[in-house]
């Protein structure tokens, strides 16, 4: 799923207040830690993620992961932390503006 900037933007206005649900820590991306974001991401749709490991480019590289098994969307990344993404066709809690007319709608 691509976003628009303006989708995107009004996303990170929806994460701000949020903290993060997930946390990873320097042992990685265990199946506990997978099951947990899993179910986390398909009830909240939106979520805040803290990749609490070594460099910038071991975080860089497990928030692609995430990302990719998934199937979620990066949204904003600031230090540690990530926000994702990811529609669920059945509960649709978030309400993001069309990508044609900027108007809101939900998805």
């Amino acid at each position: 799923m691509n976003l628009s900037e303006a989708q995107k933007k009004h996303l990170r206005g929806l994460g701000h207040q949020l903290k993060p649900l997930i946390m990873v820590a320097e042992a990685g991306l265990s199946d506990s830690l997978l099951a947990e974001y899993e179910t986390t991401l398909a009830h909240h749709e939106l979520i805040k993620v803290s990749v609490r490991v070594g460099d910038r480019k071991a975080r860089n590289e497990i928030i692609d992961d995430l990302c990719r098994i998934a199937g979620a969307v990066l949204v904003q990344r600031v230090g540690n932390m990530a926000l994702l993404y990811r529609e669920n066709p059945e509960k649709k809690k978030i309400v993001i503006p069309n990508r044609q007319t900027n108007r809101l709608r939900r998805t």
